[in-house]
């Protein structure tokens, strides 16, 4: 599995029923792999996961392995709220072809570092498949300690975090302080896609891009500029995604890329509910920023 360079994390289109629209999700999946992209993560929070039931998940899981024939690595989500149910997806991730597995610590009661320790070595015993650690405490309100990342990471199949963006905007010394305490090689990727060129230019190891489930030739270009150190052309990559980058601080990821889609004709697909989808006040708004990236 590679979890380095840029993950694109596509929507998962879905009916009024929260039935996956394989044919659309297929046509995002095939976009994606076409593009090259470094890896695909399906059921990420972009892609729905805590809204589809286990059925639903291993229908998406099985599309995109479909669409992608091997070309790319599909990353699965597994994040559920009962350990079991997360080891039964892990179990049919790795006998569908999944490259690697994504698990975050989803809750209703509060959830301690020991039981999440737990919750991984129990995903970790189903398969042999590598695990990427989903630091995500904006949906989860579960914050990974660094002692607690440096424990996960001992757990051999455990190989990558995913990491929200540093509050105080300082990757240098937030990666400098996960090295100190990870194994060597140990991949440290984030999400949080205004902040991610930055991550790069920082040597982190990977973007986990919402992005680029829609545009990955766009998301491609800036990713390789900002991990190569090319600063003016990420800083000029980043000035077209600006627009884009502002839409998802005001209004959420997930319901921008859901419109976006709609716009670009991908799907009919609306988030699930009971999300609600973006006015259409903003549509101008959101053409705008698109024909920014389009250049």
């Amino acid at each position: 599995m590679t979890m380095r360079g840029l993950s694109a994390f596509p929507i998962t289109p879905t009916d009024e029923q929260g039935q996956p629209l394989t044919a659309d999700l297929r046509r995002l999946i095939l976009r994606l792999a076409r593009a090259g992209v470094d890896s695909i993560g399906v059921l990420g929070s972009t892609g729905g996961y805590a809204y589809l039931d286990a059925h639903q998940r291993r229908t998406v899981v099985e599309t995109a392995l479909e669409a992608a024939g091997g070309r790319v690595p599909v990353i699965a989500g597994v994040g559920s709220l009962r350990s079991d149910l997360s080891a039964g997806l892990a179990r049919h991730a790795a006998d569908a072809g999944a490259a690697g597995l994504l698990l975050a610590p989803m809750s209703y009661t509060p959830l301690t570092e020991d039981e999440v320790f737990h919750h991984f070595q129990t995903v970790a015993d189903a398969s042999d498949l590598p695990i990427c650690i989903y630091n995500n405490p904006s949906t989860t309100h579960f914050t990974f300690s660094n002692a607690l990342l440096a424990r996960l990471a001992r757990l051999p199949t455990v190989t990558a975090v995913k990491m929200p963006l540093p509050a105080n905007g300082d990757f240098t010394n937030q990666l400098a302080e996960l090295r100190a305490d990870l194994p060597q090689g140990f991949i440290i990727g984030y999400s949080g896609d205004w902040g991610c060129p930055d991550a790069l230019l920082n040597h982190a190891d990977g973007w986990f891009s919402v992005a680029a489930g829609l545009w990955p030739d766009q998301t491609l270009t800036l990713s390789c500029a900002a991990g190569s150190g090319d600063r003016s052309e990420t800083g000029r990559w980043q000035a077209r995604f600006r627009p884009m980058w502002d839409l998802f601080q005001a209004h959420g990821s997930l319901r921008v890329v859901h419109a976006c889609a709609r716009l670009m004709d991908l799907t009919d697909a609306q988030p699930p509910r009971p999300i609600l989808p973006l006015p259409e006040s903003l549509t101008p708004s959101l053409r705008a920023a698109m024909r920014a990236l389009d250049g």
